[in-house]
């Protein structure tokens, strides 16, 4: 795994724009995307392309060894869910390039399921020697019509199996993401909680969610968590979010999140009790509503990182610049980028 902030700020650093003049944050993550999905892709063109030629027995520089280790991070299984409606099963969404397809009715009882075309399908259905059977099940690829990049539904023979189908793949790279916020000189500031669309934003602001505000409250900043400390509850079902609160002019001004804790929802609201207290013994309380800004999905909060084998790191670096001289219209940073990738490239498989 590469770290998301070390790429941007080398990148920021080669560029020579400390302020980010030239490369903002959502511009990073977006070339981020694209840079990381290109090395990934390529993974498997040069794996075909090095099996054709001899290896090193070297463990440190066999190359084939070394591209099956990048791509084994991304391995891994999941069920695959039956349509009844469409007599089919569905592929987990995250489903790059389906390896195998297994049958595991019981226990250990594993069945392999083999792939044909719909034609091949026709020929052995019509003979009892050749049908499919639970022992020696088929399958058939087929996709939906819409945009996908692997087929999304295959069709399991014979029809009587409706369960136990379990796909081993290769899955596709989460997209990277540095998450900031702004900071009171209007600088980004680098946010490396991981990143969950349903996370509260760790250390934003509850402000401008405030839908219930008093004039009475003491002067003072009063921190609580929500569910364990007394006075602070919630209507939803999350724990662990810890805030705290500043009170000046007697009313609220400030509700900073701590620690954004888990399982709150959009329209949760969490209340403080003033008049237990909390806020200094005002008669009335302080209700937050949380509002879909208040979550990473809808903010800049929240960082991905990087999947691709921390090996790739130059890799990064080059090919994000390489597009950034594009972005810029600079062509001496997309020729420097562009020579030292291919450099890179030759020298791996020459």
């Amino acid at each position: 795994m590469v770290n998301v902030d070390i790429v941007y700020k080398t990148v920021l650093y080669i560029l020579n724009k400390e302020q980010r003049g030239y490369l903002t944050p959502d511009e990073f993550n977006k070339l981020g995307i694209q840079v990381q999905r290109e090395i990934f892709e390529k993974y498997f063109d040069d794996l075909n392309q090095q099996l054709r030629v001899p290896q090193s027995d070297n463990e440190y520089s066999d190359r084939i060894r070394n591209l099956e280790e990048k791509i084994d991070i991304f391995k891994t299984s999941a069920d695959c869910t039956h349509v009844p409606a469409n007599s089919n099963f569905s592929f987990p969404t995250d489903l790059y390039r389906l390896g195998t397809l297994m049958y595991e009715p019981t226990g250990l009882d594993f069945k392999e399921i083999q792939p044909i075309n719909y034609n091949e399908y026709f020929l052995v259905n019509k003979s009892p020697l050749t049908k499919p059977t639970t022992a020696y099940p088929v399958y058939v690829l087929q996709g939906t019509g819409a945009p996908s990049t692997a087929p999304s539904d295959v069709f399991v023979y014979p029809n009587t199996i409706t369960s136990k189908v379990k796909a081993y793949y290769t899955r596709i790279p989460s997209d990277p993401r540095w998450g900031y916020s702004v900071g009171s000189l209007g600088q980004y500031v680098y946010d490396s909680t991981t990143y969950g669309a349903n996370l509260l934003n760790n250390g934003g602001s509850l402000l401008s969610s405030i839908t219930t505000n008093q004039t009475d409250f003491v002067n003072g900043t009063y921190t609580g968590t929500v569910g364990v400390t007394a006075g602070y509850s919630t209507s939803g079902a999350g724990t662990g979010l810890n805030i705290t609160v500043t009170v000046s002019g007697n009313t609220v001004t400030q509700v900073t999140i701590n620690t954004p804790g888990i399982g709150f929802a959009v329209d949760d609201t969490i209340t403080v009790t003033g008049s237990g207290g909390v806020l200094g013994g005002a008669t009335g309380n302080l209700v937050i509503t949380l509002a879909s800004t208040d979550f990473n999905a809808n903010s800049t909060y929240g960082s991905t990182q990087f999947e691709l084998h921390q090996a790739e790191q130059t890799n990064l670096i080059l090919n994000i610049l390489m597009y950034t001289g594009v972005i810029i219209r600079d062509p001496n940073v997309v020729q420097a980028a562009t020579t030292l990738v291919q450099q890179d490239e030759v020298n791996q498989k020459s």
